[in-house]
């Protein structure tokens, strides 16, 4: 998933971007879309992102909206405690509201590491029914222990993921999630999480209807795949992903030498370092299967460099 670009879809809905007060549109259905609400960046803007959602709110029929996107909230040093104070005051204006994600800004607009959120949980527990959410940038980002009964979807974008954000992931009762995505990150940007920090979420013990799994852009992907490799999670899993992050032929052979994957519609690897004898081998062994496959995005090692530079993450700052 690029960040180069804003969301196109969210929730299973087209993202449309509510017009700024000078700009006159004709507005879809209000259930039909997700809901983009943003300000310029840089202190261009001539209102606050709290002052837009007010218009929105205003002007749309919100009890019929379905799904919200929130974009650029201002300058860079500003967190999203506000955007979600705000969202929680109109939580009983947005009754049918099931998906929100916090921070669809791409790297022109704020780079992913100087996104500044917050404490996530007041939003969940401001949206009981929602069934997803997702979140961009690390810094600032907490994600304590919580329960969530309705949420079927959770995705946490960064450049460098806390270990406590994890943590509070894996600690979580979250009984109806299907499908996590965590982008770990670099060290550099304030990745600090660990195989440990992991072990809860690669246990099957949480999480008893997750069947999409995704640890990705990570800068210890082959740890992340010896530990996938004999995780007892994967046994219910549809979907792995591993992509983005620096997996080489010693990832790749752990996940060959672990438990049988061929169960798997398809996993995902895109954006790697293994090198072309090994890529026919994991082919080998899966595609028979019937398994889809991603080893596109191949990258190549620069043997003139250290050893540990060689390899990066599709998205770190």
């Amino acid at each position: 998933m690029a960040i180069s670009d804003h969301l196109q879809q969210f929730h299973g809905l087209p993202v449309f971007e509510f017009p700024d007060a000078d700009t006159k549109v004709e507005l879809p259905e209000p259930a039909t879309v997700a809901w983009r609400i943003a300000i310029e960046p840089y202190g261009d803007s001539t209102e606050t992102w709290p002052e837009a959602f007010a218009r929105f709110l205003e002007t749309v029929d919100s009890t019929q909206v379905r799904a919200l996107v929130v974009g650029s909230w201002g300058e860079s040093e500003e967190d999203s405690a506000p955007i979600i104070t705000a969202l929680i005051e109109a939580k009983d204006r947005l009754p049918a509201v099931r998906g929100v994600f916090l921070g669809d800004i791409t790297y022109e607009e704020n780079e992913i590491s100087w996104i500044h959120q917050s404490d996530v949980s007041p939003l969940l527990a401001g949206f009981p029914e929602l069934e997803e959410f997702g979140v961009r940038g690390g810094e600032q980002l907490a994600f304590p222990v919580l329960t969530h009964t309705a949420l079927r979807i959770l995705s946490v974008q960064a450049g460098g993921l806390g270990a406590e954000v994890v943590q509070g992931i894996g600690a979580s009762e979250l009984p109806a999630l299907e499908s996590l995505d965590i982008w770990l990150g670099v060290s550099w940007y304030g990745g600090t999480t660990t195989i440990a920090d992991l072990e809860p979420i690669l246990s099957g013990a949480k999480f008893p209807r997750l069947t999409h799994l995704a640890l990705r852009n990570s800068e210890i992907q082959d740890e992340v795949a010896a530990a996938v490799a004999g995780a007892p999670v994967v046994a219910r899993l549809t979907t792995l992903d591993l992509s983005m992050g620096t997996l080489g032929n010693e990832g790749a052979e752990a996940l060959l030498a672990g438990q049988p994957l061929t169960h798997l519609r398809t996993l995902d690897l895109h954006h790697h370092f293994i090198g072309p004898e090994m890529q026919k081998r994991l082919l080998a062994a899966l595609e028979p299967a019937g398994v889809v496959l991603d080893l596109s995005d191949a990258e190549t090692e620069d043997e003139e460099e250290d050893p540990e530079d060689r390899r990066y993450t599709a998205v770190s700052e």
